[in-house]
């Protein structure tokens, strides 16, 4: 017990320090798990820990809280919004790369048909927990790039299903018809229960907890609910974390789906964290060095056949651009191939030295993916010059005097027009792609980013603006808006426009200039117009 403590001790501060050096240099703090997990494995003779299962449990719960979060974005709506997404472009990537792979696995370098099966469809996954998670912390997760890459990865989490299942039937010889009909027969009965009467429940234990005024009560319902929704489906042979995406879904419905993501987060934070670690205790640098160029020719190979199928795919439906991005962030392989290589080199399907070549192709691929995804927009660049949404800041260096307004809704339109009209200087923030993309067709200077970042607000200047306009329709985001412009610039003129009495109260505590009652100022104009008499 004293030796596993220190060991997470000491895997902690590694971590922090390596992380907060990264930091500075502009690079993803997965890169810095990465590194802990492998200064550990070899500081520490931990190398035979890399298989734990304990550990890799820890780890996976990391992805759980990741679909549950990105579940909580992804109601049944949605989700039927964006079947083209998920179904149509998930299938065929996956089917697609998968017979790519299986031929050359089996055709091209004669592996037998067991194990072409299994490393083909293994290759064929990416990664949820590198893509989403930074997609997510940069909101380019409402790109259009950003969400035919969800959409697909989400595919891809159901596809794993059906491919363990696979693996266990090569693995034991049994009736592939009757693990099937099992497998549908349980989906429906898991479903059915989660969405029937888990909904009932989750609805009546988030209500009672938050109805109780204690934070802990309701943080222990939220983990009670993923935990529990994770294990019941895992009951039923299907992955953790499908159970917490389908959880997530349920919530979503709910009116208590912002301040639950909130609060989730430092745990799902926590547990990827983990889960790179143990990412990193796999990298074997002595097998690599005798094997670096042919782990080096895998890793370009998979990457660029992956890349083309799946810019071939999203092209159908979406501009090249976004093609083109989404191709490029979901190249990598996915961390689910860990557990598929595992159970596949238990039923003795995987060649040992083959197995560990697939495992460093993979770790790898997630290396380079946040170096990829961070630059992202440079390397497109270099292959499209298309007008796409403002962000370069650098025009704005000489601004000041000018109002800032923060959303470009309905609202934001018409606060816009009248703007123009005074002929006041304004700029407009939006953090939704569609309204700035909106915004520039009508050719006004507006800029995507979240004015919640001291990094925006340091460029758009709003220690210099005149006054700042909050038009925002979501009242935690407009709260957030609010306390960081607040922070930034303690004397600004911040006019917040709110639709309840209900948001005044919450806001009442931030030293807001003016709020703005959507409801009582259009009873004054009707009674107004009411009384007015044209004789």
């Amino acid at each position: 017990m004293e030796s596993a403590l220190y060991y997470v001790t000491t895997a902690l501060g590694i971590s922090i320090v390596v992380n907060l050096i990264l930091k500075r240099l502009g690079i993803s703090q997965i890169i810095g798990y990465i590194m802990t997990g492998v200064v550990v494995a070899y500081a520490f003779d931990l190398r035979h820990m890399d298989n734990s299962h304990a550990l890799e449990s820890i780890a996976e719960f990391g992805i759980v809280f990741l679909m549950f979060t990105i579940g909580l974005e992804m109601s049944l709506q949605r989700l039927a919004r964006m079947k083209i997404d998920v179904f149509f472009n998930g299938f065929l990537q996956t089917t697609i790369t998968a017979s790519i792979f299986f031929a050359l696995t089996y055709g091209v370098f004669h592996l037998n048909l067991a194990t072409s099966l299994i490393v083909s469809m293994s290759l064929a996954l990416s990664s949820t927990a590198v893509v989403l998670s930074y997609l997510k912390s940069t909101k380019e997760i409402t790109r259009p790039y950003g969400q035919r890459s969800m959409g697909i990865l989400i595919y891809q989490d159901i596809a794993v299903i059906p491919i363990l299942l696979l693996i266990g039937f090569l693995g034991t010889g049994g009736d592939i018809a009757s693990v099937l009909i099992q497998t549908a027969l349980s989906a429906i009965v898991i479903v059915g229960l989660l969405f029937v009467v888990g909904k009932k429940v989750m609805a009546w234990l988030l209500h009672f907890s938050s109805s109780s005024n204690v934070e802990e009560l309701f943080m222990g319902s939220v983990l009670l609910i993923v935990v529990g929704a994770s294990l019941a489906v895992h009951a039923f042979g299907f992955t953790y974390s499908l159970g917490a995406f389908i959880a997530g879904m349920i919530i979503a419905e709910t009116r208590y789906h912002h301040k639950v993501e909130s609060d989730i987060a430092p745990f799902k934070d926590l547990l990827l964290g983990t889960f790179f670690v143990t990412v990193g205790m796999k990298i074997d640098l002595a097998f690599f060095a005798l094997h670096a160029l042919e782990v080096m020719g895998l890793l370009i190979a998979i990457m660029l056949i992956k890349a083309v199928v799946i810019f071939g795919v999203v092209n159908i439906y979406s501009k090249s651009k976004t093609a083109f991005k989404a191709s490029i962030a979901m190249a990598q392989v996915g961390e689910f191939s860990f557990a598929v290589f595992a159970l596949a080199s238990n039923h003795k399907l995987l060649d040992g030295a083959l197995s560990q070549m697939l495992v460093l192709a993979v770790v790898l691929s997630l290396l380079i993916t946040p170096f990829i995804l961070s630059n992202i927009s440079k390397i497109s660049a270099f292959f499209f010059r298309e007008p796409g949404v403002v962000e370069d800041f650098s025009m704005l260096s000489t601004e000041k005097n000018h109002i800032l307004v923060c959303g470009y809704g309905i609202v934001g339109r018409f606060v816009v027009k009248a703007l123009r009209a005074e002929g006041v200087s304004y700029i407009i923030i939006d953090n939704s792609y569609k309204h700035v993309q909106e915004a520039i067709a009508h050719g006004e200077k507006a800029y995507y980013g979240d004015m919640s970042k001291t990094a925006i607000l340091d460029k758009v200047h709003a220690a210099d603006a005149a006054s700042v306009i909050v038009t925002l329709d979501n009242l935690e985001k407009k709260r957030l808006v609010c306390e960081a412009v607040l922070d930034y610039a303690p004397k600004a003129k911040v006019v917040v426009k709110v639709v309840s009495l209900e948001e005044k109260r919450t806001l009442r505590d931030l030293p807001i200039s003016v709020t703005v009652d959507g409801k009582r100022e259009v009873a004054a104009r009707l009674v107004s117009e009411a009384l007015y008499c044209d004789i």
